[in-house]
């Protein structure tokens, strides 16, 4: 997606060096997308004390003597660190500035391709701009299509309290449709907590059960998710002497070693039933 917004989003725009007055910068308040980290705010100002600004941040002129923040939040954030009054900016010149719209839209997307930007970071970005214009525009602006665009979009609408949850307990596209299946918080938990011990293929079957029956409990899905049958490959170790055997064997019956492998384990285990 990266190489998509780039080429969206480095239009020929012509700009100036000046220096201009901190307090006159503005970022957009509502662009939740730009988080910032402190510590990088640090190393940018101790890099700034050392050596001097030397990527000043783009603006452009916002009317009444404010500039509207294009590029570089943490850095004019490092500036204001250090006890800046001035410093020196790229401001685009008036023949090639953004529409209102689209310098928002520059301004969110220019994070999304600086920074290694989380699901729930991505999701609020397609939040503020489907608010700002239609979701069809907002997607061409993140150079996302309209499948991915919905995908992180539905995200956005996900609590805070699941969405604390992924990566790390379940994925972007679980949580959107856990909460999409089952709306009460409490009870989204819950089923985070169950599904959390199950590998990812079973997660996918649980949740399309649990979304076509959502008052369903946890046995009860977990016994249609037998009834439906999910497969998986479990690597097997013989030793020498029962690997030779099952090369014999598959050579004789004309068939290769895994299939026969599967053969054997299938008829052991309807046995077992």
């Amino acid at each position: 997606m990266k190489s998509t917004l780039v080429r969206r989003y480095k239009p020929k725009i012509k700009q100036t060096l000046r220096e201009v007055p901190l307090k006159n910068v503005h970022v957009w308040k509502e662009a939740q997308a730009r988080r910032l980290d402190r510590s990088r705010v640090r190393d940018i100002a101790k890099s700034i004390r050392s050596e001097g600004l030397q990527n000043p941040p783009v603006i452009q002129r916002g009317g009444r003597g404010l500039y509207l923040l294009i590029s570089g939040h943490h850095r004019l954030a490092a500036l204001k660190y250090l006890g800046a009054k001035k410093s020196k900016f790229l401001v685009i010149t008036k023949d090639t500035e953004y529409g209102l719209d689209d310098a928002k839209a520059a301004s969110v997307v220019e994070n999304l391709h600086r920074l290694q930007m989380s699901p729930r970071e991505l999701a609020d970005a397609c939040k503020f701009l489907a608010e700002q214009t239609t979701k069809s525009e907002a997607a061409k602006k993140l150079g996302m299509s309209m499948p991915t665009f919905k995908k992180y979009h539905g995200f956005a609408g996900v609590p805070d309290k699941i969405k604390a949850m992924v990566p790390g307990t379940i994925s972007r596209d679980e949580a959107t449709r856990l909460y999409q299946a089952v709306p009460t918080i409490s009870q989204a938990l819950k089923v985070v907590s169950k599904i959390a011990k199950l590998d990812r293929p079973s997660r996918r079957i649980y949740l399309r059960l649990l979304a076509q029956s959502p008052r369903s409990g946890h046995k009860i899905i977990l016994k249609r998710m037998r009834k439906v049958g999910i497969k998986k490959k479990i690597p097997i170790e013989l030793g020498k002497n029962g690997a030779r055997k099952l090369s014999r064997l598959a050579e004789r019956e004309g068939t290769d070693e895994t299939r026969l492998a599967n053969r054997i384990v299938r008829e052991y285990l309807r046995k077992r039933r």
